[in-house]
């Protein structure tokens, strides 16, 4: 079975999402432990009241980057972590890390890679580049995660229209939405290969 750490930075919608979906019985998985870098992250709130152990592990508590990434490794060990989903984690792992966790890592990205990916492309600095660049359609794409900023492996993608009218945040409300259909269900489809 899946023993999922979900790293997340911020409110921790997809953690939710992904949370509900495994409840329903819809995707045969455990959610085992859920770490933030931010200790006002949503996510760690949600995480206390679905009684899942839930961590703020941030590289500002360790004088060493070193421990900091041992922390972690030690966190995902002791949780018996098999697979990580990074859902609005807004921090690069490091190899660390990504090495013992190969192929088993997958991040949720609100745009259509390989455009509007890279370094500082999170959150609205994505929704405001897209609708800047005056693009027809935008959507999300989950990935492998590797030792550079989104350009792991394509796993899927969900497009969506983006209408005339539409700003920056109302694109954001409709990406988080397919973001809340495509995560889970690229999940099951690991769940399924075990």
């Amino acid at each position: 079975m899946l023993n999922i750490a979900i790293f997340a930075s911020g409110h921790g919608s997809n953690f939710e999402a992904l949370h509900h979906a495994i409840a329903d019985k819809k995707i045969q998985a455990k959610i085992v432990v859920v770490i933030s870098n931010n200790s006002s992250s949503g996510a760690l709130s949600l995480a206390q009241s679905f009684n899942i152990p839930a961590f703020h592990i941030s590289q500002q508590q360790f004088s060493d980057p070193n421990l900091f990434h041992q922390k972690i490794l030690k966190t995902l060990q002791s949780s018996n972590t098999n697979f990580i989903v990074l859902a609005g984690y807004m921090k690069k792992l490091d190899p660390a890390i990504t090495r013992v966790f190969a192929d088993r890592i997958i991040n949720i990205h609100p745009a259509l890679l390989p455009k509007y990916g890279g370094e500082g492309m999170f959150g609205m600095n994505v929704h405001n580049a897209v609708i800047a660049a005056k693009e027809n359609e935008s959507g999300a794409t989950v990935h492998f995660v590797n030792d550079e900023y989104d350009k792991g492996s394509i796993i899927a993608q969900q497009k969506i229209t983006i209408e005339a009218n539409d700003t920056p945040e109302t694109l954001a409300a409709k990406v988080l939405t397919v973001e809340h259909e495509l995560l889970p269900s690229v999940v099951r489809m690991f769940s399924e290969r075990i």
